[in-house]
């Protein structure tokens, strides 16, 4: 997950620069089953303190106590971890763990990309042994760039060892239309889910972003002044105004738009008829921006309260963007997650 990265880089970076070491731990492999899949990252500080997770809390203190040996000598080496007789989760993991030492240019090519929203991908060196070995390490491929994150000691394009190569997207984002109440709930489970939150708000509401815990940003506008430029294939859109002519002429104005999901509030009656007055006003519009827009938001799990129907929202757009179809784990056959990253 970009924004799990992001964190971990965040948090490296501040260590670094108050004279602090840190190690990087990255799960490169799995024999079986886990809470977490192969990509999944965390960060060990000199101090002992951690930032993420690499499963639900049982492997980190392994990790922490494999990471003082990467301190010390500043090499890399694989550790792993047998959940079979520990935590009866039948699977193997093979950790990665390397000094967090990026190169010169890293941090603004890596901050400039989270910025353009651009794609990046993390190439990760590693060997289904234990210890210490020549070549471990992992690799930042950003527009073309090559950053290494540990200097590993064989040149990228000679190193013989197998690796984990994970494409990473923007950060997810969504943007929330109105700033009622329900729109606070929405803004803090969805900043939870390590979303990027945008909150847009009437020119004429007495609100901020202080108002909207959780928000990365707040915005008073008009549905015709409202920039659309950031909207992407990454970004959620949830229109929840309380206002049938404001929330039409926003989805007017999201029409040369492309974003993952569009929700709407409200009945299906109301539903219907915001559509049906949309298409009147954008006949030419592409049946791919239509196929986005969900309305009533949510799936039916029996929301009642502001919390509950955030969570329905949130969920429906993690299945619909993630191509999944919402049922209980209990009968699904099979894996609970398929192999892809």
């Amino acid at each position: 997950m970009t924004h799990e990265f992001k964190n971990i880089v965040e948090n490296a970076l501040l260590a670094k620069q108050q004279g602090n070491k840190s190690v990087l731990a990255s799960v490169v492999a799995l024999d079986g089953s886990s809470y977490r899949r192969p990509g999944v990252r965390m960060l060990v500080l000199e101090n002992g303190d951690m930032v993420g997770a690499v499963s639900g809390g049982c492997v980190e203190k392994e990790v922490c106590l494999q990471a003082q040996s990467v301190f010390k000598t500043g090499r890399s080496k694989m550790m792993t971890y047998d959940g079979r007789y520990r935590l009866g989760c039948e699977g193997i993991l093979y950790i990665l763990l390397e000094l967090f030492d990026p190169e010169d240019g890293f941090s603004s090519a890596f901050f400039a990309c989270l910025k353009h929203r651009t794609k990046f991908e993390i190439h990760s060196f590693f060997e289904k042994k234990a210890g210490p070995l020549n070549g471990l390490g992992s690799y930042l491929i950003i527009e073309n760039l090559l950053f290494s994150i540990s200097n590993p000691s064989i040149n990228y394009k000679s190193n013989p060892l197998p690796v984990l190569k994970q494409p990473m997207a923007p950060c997810f984002k969504m943007i929330i239309i109105g700033a009622e109440h329900d729109a606070v709930k929405l803004c803090s489970y969805a900043a939870l889910t390590g979303w990027e939150v945008t909150i847009i708000a009437g020119i004429k509401e007495h609100k901020s972003i202080e108002n909207f815990p959780g928000a990365t940003a707040f915005i008073s506008t008009t549905p015709e002044t409202i920039e659309v430029e950031n909207i992407d294939e990454q970004t959620a859109v949830v229109l929840m105004t309380h206002n049938f002519a404001n929330d039409l002429r926003y989805l007017v104005a999201l029409k040369q738009t492309s974003p993952a999901y569009i929700g709407l509030l409200g009945p299906s009656k109301r539903r219907d008829d915001l559509l049906n007055q949309f298409i009147e006003y954008s006949p030419e519009i592409e049946d791919r921006f239509l196929e986005c827009i969900h309305g009533p938001a949510g799936l039916n799990i029996g929301s009642e309260t502001p919390e509950e129907i955030a969570i329905s929202i949130i969920s429906e757009i993690l299945a619909f963007t993630r191509q999944q179809n919402p049922m209980s784990l209990s009968k699904k056959n099979g894996k609970i997650h398929h192999n892809k990253l």
